[in-house]
């Protein structure tokens, strides 16, 4: 049994932030006399991750991701509770610390643009202290892993997003760290090069047991890469488990879109639910029973003349929007 490499124990985090009314008198009065109020970005969070793991930390804009994610880099200090990574504390031993994580932003770029990727490696191996022998070991494993060749050795800005990303994981990875933070790493890519650093992301996770934290808003990325997913909004953890879980207690529905001749009349059925309908087409979302499809479609097309007829599973983002919609978030 692996052992866990992240506690998080009650931590909240609190922004204090100046307001003030429109217009120019308002203006004037808040230079002299200042208002604030208090923002809760994280309200209380706890969560245990296992070493190797890869963890879905998601959510919706402004749920409270990159405020976590910053306090456990060691960016950012809570207001309270406590969290101990790889036995340090981040924001206390952060140069320490530091040592045994890499960050991957999708929007930010760690390496420098005007040179190739390997002179940001050369000085990135200066920066860590990375000894040559082991530098030079590294940089071939992750020359092979992500494939980086023949690209390593053209200027950053000529490189396309899906193949500087792939410079960009190798970079946060050079100096060997246990943990592996990735914010929005597919980010902007197109539909082969995410599939080629999923891949990627993947295979390093088996052959190191590098335990990687993964924040997105691609449902496909959570899919390929993760069994667990963390589910915040409004600053608190919502659900923490199996992404099967959730699948199968939403997946059980599909979706039926269904046109058929005019009738201003209402469909009614037993075990489905009509969400929009007009005169001329109707959008249905059926429980997915074991025998009851064919029950429903008769009792459809003895209340409407169909002419045309789709049915779909509901989609992981389907799954997690209405996740998102009954929690109220």
């Amino acid at each position: 049994m692996e052992e866990e490499i992240i506690c998080v124990k009650g931590i909240s985090k609190e922004f204090k932030i100046s307001k003030r009314e429109a217009g120019m008198k308002n203006a004037i009065k808040s230079f002299f006399r200042r208002k604030y109020k208090i923002i809760k970005a994280l309200d209380d969070i706890s969560f245990n991750i296992k070493k190797g793991e890869i963890v879905g930390y998601i959510g919706p804009n402004g749920a409270g991701k990159s405020t976590t994610i910053k306090i456990m880099c060691g960016i950012l200090l809570p207001t309270t509770g406590e969290c101990t990574i790889d036995g340090y504390i981040p924001w206390k031993q952060r140069k320490e610390y530091v040592k045994n994580i890499g960050v991957v932003f999708g929007q930010r770029s760690g390496l420098w643009w005007d040179v190739p990727p390997i002179d940001s490696f050369e000085l990135l191996k200066d920066i860590y202290n990375i000894p040559q022998e082991e530098y030079e070991k590294k940089l071939q494993e992750l020359t092979e892993s992500l494939d980086l060749d023949e690209i390593k050795n053209i200027p950053t800005r000529q490189l396309s997003l899906g193949q500087r990303m792939r410079c960009e994981i190798a970079a946060a990875l050079l100096h060997n760290p246990k943990i592996l933070f990735l914010d929005e790493p597919t980010i902007g890519l197109d539909a082969v090069s995410k599939l080629s650093l999923r891949k990627c992301i993947k295979k390093i996770n088996e052959d190191t047991n590098l335990t990687i934290i993964l924040t997105t808003h691609d449902m496909q990325d959570i899919e390929a890469l993760t069994d667990r997913i963390i589910l915040i909004g409004k600053g608190k953890i919502l659900y923490d488990g199996s992404l099967d879980e959730i699948k199968k207690k939403y997946k059980n529905k599909m979706k039926v879109d269904v046109k058929f001749e005019y009738t201003t009349d209402k469909i009614k059925l037993k075990d489905a639910k009509v969400l929009e309908q007009t005169e001329e087409s109707a959008s249905l979302i059926l429980k997915h029973k074991e025998g009851n499809m064919a029950d429903i479609l008769d009792e459809l097309t003895k209340q409407v003349k169909v002419t045309d007829l789709s049915i779909e599973e509901m989609s992981t983002d389907d799954v997690i929007a209405k996740l998102y919609k009954e929690l109220k978030i």
